[in-house]
């Protein structure tokens, strides 16, 4: 079932409107705005909702169709794009009621890869990440804690209660450090300087978290892909896992687009290329055309010969490419790869134009 194509808002799109109605929501906040400026304001903002309006009907008719499945939060971000500006409309006077259509913050966010990623690593990074979070508690506590012990006779108006010098403990363990409350006795200088040290580690544990998190679930992305694309290689597919995850470390994934020169006769090459998806054409007195599952580029890492035909990309193409240096380590490691790529580049060298 195809989407509608009145409604089709694209991505980039998406983010253009979103810009367009937070500076028409900020421009509005502005006092010296008034009269006929102030409707043009408005009615920029009534033609954003109205292009949402649009993207929640496709929203709705797409779920009734298989490319809906798993878009839940994208309909949710349509629907309150749409909604809240309409119940501030209702139940809202004044000029507050344009400041409700900052929930237009949420589409660009709608299908984003990046934010699907950072959630996946926070669950995965929970346990971590919350007992971080309790060392961070427990500190401000103790830094709020011990404040008011040791200042809360010299300056009892900002260090009278715990609550009162929990402010100074947030302040001092983020190493904001406002100036607004600042310790008078040597003691609690010297428990300032405690707890910008503990803040700093702190903090530091928490980026460490999330980097490698996110380092983690992209290299598992990466190969995950990698694998899908070396396992569609008809000339790997009756290899083990274990070899299989060789080559797969060892291929590099680049995608090219149509038209594109991929080698070029007479060069010197150092990596041979495998086609995952699309077809290259091999420029010869009779052009020949490659398409998924076949390679060219062999004999640069067999014999170390120079490119005999230049290979341009037919169409997109997605390639795996595997340099010599990395060709070497496989035939030390697995060489019944080396053994299948040798042994298929010489059946095939009198019968097909090599690049």
């Amino acid at each position: 079932m195809s989407a509608l194509p009145f409604s089709k808002i694209s991505a980039s799109l998406n983010v253009l409107l979103a810009a367009i109605g937070l500076l028409t929501v900020a421009a509005l906040t502005t006092p010296d705005i008034a009269g006929q400026t102030r409707l043009v304001l408005e009615g920029l903002l009534a033609s954003v909702w109205a292009a949402y309006v649009l993207q929640l009907i496709e929203t709705l008719f797409m779920q009734r169709s298989r490319e809906a499945r798993g878009r839940a939060l994208e309909t949710t971000v349509d629907v309150l794009a749409v909604l809240v500006p309409v119940i501030a409309l209702l139940f809202v006077r004044g000029r507050d009621q344009s400041l409700y259509c900052a929930i237009w913050l949420l589409k660009p966010l709608r299908g984003s890869t990046f934010f699907q990623l950072l959630g996946r690593v926070l669950t995965k990074e929970a346990r971590n990440l919350i007992g971080v979070t309790s060392i961070f508690g427990i500190v401000l506590f103790g830094a709020a804690l011990a404040a008011y012990i040791i200042e809360r006779d010299v300056q009892p108006d900002k260090f009278g209660s715990i609550p009162l010098a929990m402010w100074w403990a947030v302040v001092t363990l983020s190493t904001t450090g406002y100036g607004d409350e600042i310790p008078q006795s040597f003691a609690g200088r010297v428990l300032a300087g405690l707890v910008m040290m503990s803040g700093i580690g702190i903090f530091a544990l928490w980026a460490g978290i999330l980097a490698t998190g996110f380092y983690e679930e992209v290299r598992r992305q990466d190969f995950v892909r990698n694998w899908q694309l070396v396992a569609a290689v008809p000339l790997f597919e009756k290899l083990g896992s274990t070899a299989l995850i060789e080559i797969v470390r060892a291929l590099r994934p680049r995608v090219v687009p149509a038209g594109a020169i991929i080698c070029r006769k007479g060069e010197t090459g150092d990596q041979m290329f495998f086609i995952a998806e699309g077809r290259v054409s091999v420029a010869t007195p009779n052009p020949v055309e490659l398409g998924p599952g076949s390679f060219f580029g062999e004999m640069a890492l067999i014999s170390g010969e120079p490119r005999s035909a230049t290979v341009s990309a037919a169409t997109e193409v997605s390639l795996l490419s595997l340099y010599s240096s990395d060709f070497q380590m496989l035939s030390s490691s697995s060489p019944e790869i080396a053994d299948i790529i040798r042994k298929t580049a010489l059946e095939r060298r009198g019968a097909t134009p090599k690049a």
